[in-house]
């Protein structure tokens, strides 16, 4: 390939030494098994995209509750360990590295998939106008229920108590979803926390979850084996700020301090428009001192142009990754991609999760 670019040079994140700076995007896929286990097809779809610089699974939760979408995998119970374990054996043997993404959906759930039929919870008793994935069908969201100020050290703990599994499961690192209107996106934007305690009203109030949380991963699976997900202007599942510069200024100020190994930063919609609102990324490339790793609508040209102006560190790929295991390899070569089903995205077996072609095969099955 004739233009020279950065993507494939190594990099070296916290101790980990990538071999190239594509980063796979956490993708949910919901097929994981009974009791919330990964499925022994996620062993083979992780471990045949091991050639990606750093693996970020799919959105994991961190505790029942934390649950809002039908056959996704957690990391609270031992069954789960077990088979995540399993899928980060597939991963090392083939000389990648993977982090666990540590979740909890807040008010972005359905009373089915909650502990005793319960009300998700959120913030604030908001109800998110979207729908979640419950049944083999889209669902409309639950009315969720305010968090009591006594029930939040319980939240801060199952990230703790997640980030030590991960690592028992052998994870090499954990990234905090802090991303998409989730739990501490929640209530780190004004536009669903109305709170008047504590967590609540100042910047300083909303994003003390999210800091919490930063500060108890950090304790348990060390600074240098800890990232973060933000998505400061993403208007994903119902969720908004008034104000997102300082917010996310303020926040990434102290992520810095707290020495995350990186941030992972969704520029614009989630999945959408990189330009739907104004925000000064280049603030959150200066104050941090770790690794950015840039996501959202990036192929090989965007993401050659933002590394060569020093812009990131790393570059992540979701819908790319989904459709060719071999993305790297394709990339490199400069050889045409596959394209994504969108139809097996959600649920399902083997098709449209681990049968896409890499390029022998491909080249075979033309000729």
């Amino acid at each position: 390939m004739s233009t020279p670019t950065k993507l494939f040079e190594p990099y070296k994140l916290g101790p980990l030494n990538l071999p190239n700076r594509l980063v796979m995007a956490p993708l949910t896929r919901n097929r994981a098994v009974a009791g919330m286990v990964p499925s022994p097809l996620a062993v083979e779809y992780y471990g045949q995209r091991a050639s990606a610089g750093l693996l970020i699974s799919e959105a994991s939760q961190v505790s029942k509750q934390g649950q809002g979408y039908q056959d996704t995998p957690g990391i609270y119970s031992r069954e789960q360990v077990a088979g995540w374990r399993k899928v980060t054996e597939r991963v090392h043997q083939r000389g990648g590295r993977i982090f666990l993404q540590a979740w909890h959906v807040g008010r972005i759930s359905h009373t089915s998939l909650q502990p005793d039929h319960g009300a998700p919870v959120a913030p604030s008793a908001i109800r998110a106008k979207g729908k979640t994935f419950v049944g083999g069908t889209f669902t409309d969201i639950s009315e969720p229920r305010a968090l009591k100020l006594e029930e939040i050290p319980g939240i801060v703990e199952s990230f703790r108590r997640g980030a030590a599994n991960a690592l028992q499961a052998g994870f090499d690192g954990v990234e905090i979803h802090g991303a998409n209107g989730y739990l501490l996106d929640q209530f780190a934007k004004d536009g669903t926390n109305k709170r008047t305690d504590a967590y609540g009203g100042s910047i300083e109030n909303r994003a003390r979850l999210l800091l919490e949380v930063a500060k108890a991963v950090t304790s348990e699976a060390g600074a240098e084996r800890t990232g973060i997900r933000i998505s400061p202007v993403t208007p994903a599942n119902d969720v908004s700020d008034s104000n997102p510069q300082p917010l996310f200024d303020y926040v990434v100020d102290h992520l810095n301090a707290l020495k995350l190994v990186y941030i992972h930063v969704i520029e614009g919609a989630t999945g959408g428009p990189r330009d739907i609102a104004p925000f000064d990324y280049g603030s959150l490339r200066k104050r941090f001192k770790g690794a950015y790793i840039a996501n959202n609508g990036y192929d090989f040209e965007l993401a050659t142009k933002v590394l060569a102006a020093n812009a990131a560190d790393l570059i992540a790929f979701g819908k790319p990754f989904l459709a060719n295991p071999d993305l790297v390899e394709r990339l490199k070569r400069g050889a045409p991609l596959n394209t994504p089903d969108k139809a097996t995205f959600y649920g399902g077996g083997a098709k449209g999760y681990t049968d896409y072609p890499v390029l022998g095969d491909a080249l075979d099955a033309a000729q």
